[in-house]
């Protein structure tokens, strides 16, 4: 990526914009970027050098695998999110995670975890933006957690049928069509279910009117009827 696209999208990105023209100039010698195609994976839990990573444009699924070797999908990200070492703590060893394409094309901008925490520590504006992106996905995290354990399988369906239709409407809030990227299986791990039980949810939902959908895309006929 040429330098002066890499400046163009750190200043754009909510995390960088509070730099000034000259550090976001400087910054630009500093991250890897990296452009993955449809289905391609990208493995980062165990990488020989822990790093940061955030979204210039495109969609992910990050998929978590425990011992037995089973996969689930854990959240979507989309541009501007953050994965990877957000933490500056070390990773967990026993900690697998990898990422997949599920858009045409997914362009990352990486930086080494001494990089970036040296940034940091240059930047104070940087360091209180850093700690408000963080603490907002930490929330999102808890919220998710809480979902899980307070409402049944019905909410959890409609809630995130309504928070992928709010992220990808573009501030629509009726019949906003949603690129269906996502299995039912993709879905059920989401939201903590069965394949089937999410089968059956979208044809109750498709039945009351809430939603119409194909392979290929789904249609929220108006977000705030989900829930």
């Amino acid at each position: 990526m040429q330098e002066e696209a890499k400046y163009w999208y750190l200043h754009d990105h909510q995390l960088f914009s509070v730099l000034s023209r000259e550090e976001n100039r400087a910054l630009c010698l500093i991250p890897n970027f990296k452009t993955v195609k449809k289905n391609e994976i990208l493995y980062f839990s165990h990488d020989d050098e822990q790093r940061l990573y955030t979204i210039k444009s495109g969609t992910l699924k990050i998929i978590s695998v425990d011992a037995e070797g089973n996969e689930t999908v854990k959240e979507i990200l989309r541009s501007g999110d953050l994965f990877g070492q957000y933490t500056f703590d070390e990773m967990d060893e026993n900690e697998d995670e990898y990422a997949v394409a599920v858009s045409d094309k997914v362009v990352i901008c990486s930086f080494k975890q001494n990089d970036f925490e040296n940034i940091v520590k240059r930047n104070p504006q940087l360091a209180i933006r850093y700690t408000k992106l963080v603490g907002f996905k930490l929330k999102r995290i808890s919220n998710n957690y809480s979902n899980l354990m307070f409402k049944d399988v019905r909410t959890r369906f409609a809630l995130f049928l309504k928070d992928w239709a709010i992220k990808e409407g573009n501030g629509q809030t009726k019949n906003i069509v949603v690129k269906n990227y996502l299995t039912h299986n993709d879905i059920a791990g989401l939201i903590c279910s069965t394949r089937q039980t999410v089968t059956l949810l979208f044809n109750e939902f498709k039945n009351a009117g809430l939603i119409d959908y194909t392979r290929s895309e789904i249609i929220v006929k108006d977000v705030h009827q989900l829930a």
